[in-house]
């Protein structure tokens, strides 16, 4: 009930987060079914439903990464002074994050189901045409078990990656505090002023390369032999046959992608902050590195999703007469918008986290301008490092399925 309180009077952008993440649980919820659907009107191809199945993964991990961030960057899920006063301490507001993020998502499942049944006509009214009988499995029975347990999954995974997110933690004098409440924001000009631990180089930004070298070279060594029928990477409604070793690729690409991605962003500060800079350069720089793990881990999924969708869409160019299904479009669509928006909350997040140093800058006299100057300054100099690594990472990893 405090959690449905707190949502009816919650600022207008925290709703739009909200609406955003139920949207996503709709649509990753209808591709469920759909792919259940499939296996009701198939038995006998049991195979390629499990693989439909399959590669629900991604838009569910693209559901939960946005339920994830959008309750990070929730107001509610903040420990405010006093709050725990009234019995509202850190994991009280663990578990009130945590159900927002499962009804949130609940609705949007309940969504999807509506609309799944209207489409393959079992709600009466208009009938169900012939695309949404092949594509649903209109005129066959779904099992009601199997449909519930599909609708509760993104839900309760949302809910739980929430709770393992923003689980209390204790700080260096041995208080509790929540995930979402911004580290160092009572000390504003500390985290620039002083070269700390959070501007060393990431660790994983060696073991994201190797990943991201490794899976490029198991792809182009697995189709290199390949015969010209398992040229295309199967996707949900182009099951034809390929080798394994291209999805393992693929998905070890991906992971490159992502643990590079803070390294990434902390080298793109390093070089902005490099040689004499001035203060535009140096401030846009030195927050740059600051925000490096903040935001990196989100940009990191964004430049892996963009350099997968790049490349998938370059291999099926070459083969105009198997173009992408409209579940097939529906996923990349869904999954593209789930990270940009994770992306987009990281900073507000960082934003938000830094608020702070905002406010003691303009109080020695720092004109907006300046500010905003380093702001753009930050955006592009990620474009110039991260876009062109992910276009050279799409162009070699569809190399090898051109040939």
């Amino acid at each position: 009930m405090l959690a449905l309180r707190l949502t009816r009077g919650a600022h207008p952008l925290v709703l739009l987060r909200r609406l955003l993440v139920a949207t996503a649980s709709a649509g990753t919820g209808f591709l469920l079914l759909a792919a259940l659907g499939h296996a009701a009107a198939h038995p006998a191809t049991a195979t390629d439903s499990f693989v439909r199945l399959l590669w629900c993964a991604v838009p569910v991990a693209a559901t939960i990464q946005l339920a994830v961030s959008a309750a990070r960057t929730d107001p509610a899920s903040r420990p405010q002074r006093g709050m725990s006063a009234a019995g509202l301490g850190p994991v009280r507001l663990t578990l009130i994050a945590a159900t927002s993020t499962a009804v949130s998502c609940a609705l949007g499942s309940f969504f999807a189901l509506l609309v799944f049944l209207a489409l393959r006509g079992d709600l009466g009214g208009a009938t169900a045409t012939d695309s949404a009988g092949r594509l649903l499995g209109a005129g066959h029975p779904l099992p009601p078990a199997g449909t519930l347990l599909l609708l509760t999954v993104v839900p309760l995974l949302a809910a739980a990656a929430t709770a393992v997110v923003l689980r209390p933690r204790k700080n260096a004098r041995g208080a509790r505090h929540g995930a979402g409440a911004a580290t160092g924001a009572g000390e504003p000009l500390t985290a620039m002023a002083t070269n700390s631990t959070g501007s060393a180089m990431p660790a994983a930004l060696p073991w994201g390369i190797t990943l991201t070298a490794a899976g490029l070279a198991l792809e182009t060594y697995v189709s290199r032999g390949a015969p010209e029928s398992d040229a295309l990477l199967p996707l949900p409604e182009r099951l034809i046959g390929s080798p394994p070793g291209v999805l393992a690729g693929w998905a070890l690409s991906t992971l490159g992608l992502v643990l590079a991605g803070p390294g990434l962003t902390q080298l793109s500060g390093r070089l902005l902050a490099a040689g004499r800079p001035g203060a535009v350069r140096l401030l846009a720089g030195r927050v740059l590195q600051e925000e490096a793990r903040r935001i990196g881990r989100p940009l990191g999924v964004l430049c892996a999703v963009a350099s997968g969708t790049y490349a998938a869409a370059k291999v099926y160019e070459a083969a105009p007469a198997r173009p992408f299904g409209p579940l097939a479009g529906l996923g990349g669509a869904l999954v593209l918008a789930c990270v940009t928006a994770s992306a987009l909350t990281a900073a507000l997040e960082a934003r938000w986290a830094r608020t702070h140093t905002t406010a003691a800058l303009r109080r020695l006299g720092a004109p907006r301008s300046l500010l905003h100057r380093a702001s753009a300054l930050r955006i592009l100099a990620l474009l110039l490092v991260l876009g062109p690594l992910t276009w050279a990472i799409a162009e070699l990893a569809a190399l090898p399925l051109l040939h």
